[in-house]
């Protein structure tokens, strides 16, 4: 493949659309690009098994796949609503010679989030690498518009699930096993939009250093990728942001354009990785398009 993937993923303008909660990537008229065909796998996650929240669609899919090629079994955890979505992971999992489990279930209900590991652990034998992923989020014109039911849903689908995530998940993680959040370039700059997200973000950034220390006696590192605008439902269906801005998603990165899917996985890969970053923990990964984060 002539043509570096840097200038070659796709750019604004996009088809102005909008998708109705929670976003489905199925019905997207321009498909997120996941299969990552330049990445070439070294079995860095051979015997490993990986649960990823969000892992139907978006960023999810994309590691879901990158592990798989990389060795990996996979669980995947997503709503109901994007069983479409989840299928088309498990397909493409399957085609990279792994198993894929999936479950159906809403991360803001304490249960599931035990239920998720409690499964991956029973079906797949062990747990090695989690992933929490999925995330809620809604752009708003003003404070007075984010309900507390609103703000509620955004910490528990993102900062609650992970805590309770890693909590029900620290009895079967075993020395050079990893723990890989998806924070946000919002948990920097905390755009005026998107205060309630942004907040869990900043929180997710921090929370992944404490538990970072918290758990490194016991050989498990715990990281964040915080990508900046990436190409996923989450963004179409964000019901503060029009159509016509959808169009224009991403143009103000210094790459005039957002992060496709499978740009983000391979970080996802290098951190789960034990041969590669086992003397990283704590770390806020920016992957974003040119932005920068702070420090």
């Amino acid at each position: 493949m002539s043509n570096p993937q840097i200038t070659s993923e796709p750019k604004p303008p996009f088809p102005k659309q909008k998708l109705d909660k929670p976003g489905v990537e199925a019905e997207m008229d321009v498909k997120p690009r996941y299969l990552a065909p330049r990445y070439k796998a070294a079995g860095k996650l051979e015997g490993k098994v990986a649960l990823i929240t969000g892992g139907d669609s978006g960023i999810g899919r994309a590691v879901a796949v990158l592990y798989a090629r990389e060795g990996a079994d996979v669980a995947i955890a997503y709503l109901p609503a994007e069983r479409v979505d989840g299928e088309e992971t498990k397909r493409a999992v399957e085609l990279e010679g792994r198993r894929c489990l999936t479950m159906e279930g809403d991360l803001t209900e304490a249960e599931f989030c035990q239920t998720a590991i409690d499964k991956t652990v029973a079906e797949l034998g062990q747990l090695d690498i989690l992933v929490s992923n999925a995330a809620h989020q809604n752009r708003k014109d003003s404070l007075e518009e984010i309900t507390d039911e609103e703000f509620d849903r955004t910490f528990k689908t993102n900062v609650y699930a992970y805590f309770r995530l890693v909590k029900a998940a620290l009895p079967h993680l075993r020395p050079g096993a990893s723990v890989i959040v998806t924070g946000s370039e919002t948990g920097f700059e905390g755009p005026e939009m998107l205060p309630d997200y942004s907040a869990t973000k900043g929180a997710i950034h921090t929370l992944t250093k404490a538990l970072a220390k918290m758990l490194a006696e016991r050989g498990v590192r715990v990281n964040c990728v915080a990508p900046g605008p990436v190409w996923t439902p989450l963004n179409l269906a964000d019901q503060g942001n029009p159509a016509e801005k959808v169009a224009q998603f991403g143009e103000k990165t210094p790459f005039k354009r957002p992060g496709q899917p499978e740009e983000l996985a391979p970080a996802y890969v290098f951190l789960a990785s034990d041969a590669d970053s086992s003397y990283i923990s704590g770390e806020v990964l920016a992957v974003m398009g040119g932005g920068t984060s702070p420090g």
